[in-house]
């Protein structure tokens, strides 16, 4: 396959790339339930989605979602993994939240920064929740609209060096998003995350 029918080249010829309609997105789930919840709605999307029964740690991909708070605290849930894994990534997840939204990131918006290692390189910060450890409501809509945000960044945004996000982002990883702490309902959560998928990148 070459650049020229809308699939990557190679890393080293990234700037000359043609980027693709979406990423590939790897929903992950260490628990059965949220598992078939991402199972029940995969073939209900267009693209290249698929399930990875795991830690998203194990798959390989160039960006991870954290699904964090909107001050960019990393002490809970996945968030803590992700702290562990990758020394620093709090710190520039906070940095970020306050250099670009004045230490607030609103639920809708997400930030992109470095994980300090060669993969996944990003981290993607979405937050489900305005305040650490907070319990989502029933009839929330915040997966959706974090899942929204991480497909428009991935689509519209650009890096602190001007490289645009989908051009070194072949892959996402994406864990619950407020299945944990939130309290969102396994079903709950990958209805939202799909109805995000289809108004970004649109549906079969």
């Amino acid at each position: 396959m070459t650049a020229e029918s809308g699939t990557h080249a190679t890393r080293a010829g990234a700037e000359d790339r043609v980027s693709p309609h979406s990423p590939s997105l790897v929903l992950c789930a260490i628990d059965e339930p949220l598992a078939n919840a991402w199972q029940g709605v995969v073939d209900s999307v267009d693209g290249a989605v698929r399930v990875h029964h795991g830690s998203v740690l194990d798959v390989v991909a160039d960006a991870i979602v954290s699904p964090a708070n909107s001050y960019g605290w990393m002490r809970g849930g996945i968030d803590a993994v992700y702290a562990r894994a990758f020394p620093g990534v709090e710190q520039n997840v906070r940095s970020a939240v306050l250099a670009l939204h004045g230490g607030e990131l609103p639920i809708g918006e997400a930030v992109v920064v470095p994980t300090g290692e060669p993969a996944p390189a990003w981290l993607i910060s979405a937050p489900t929740m305005r305040e650490p450890g907070e319990r989502l409501p029933e009839d929330t809509v915040h997966p959706y609209l974090a899942a929204r945000a991480v497909f428009l960044r991935w689509r519209d945004g650009k890096l602190d060096h001007g490289v645009e996000l989908r051009r070194v982002v072949d892959t996402i990883a994406m864990p619950g998003l407020g299945t944990g702490v939130g309290g969102v309902s396994p079903e709950t959560c990958a209805r939202q995350v799909a109805a995000a998928w289809a108004e970004v990148f649109g549906r079969r």
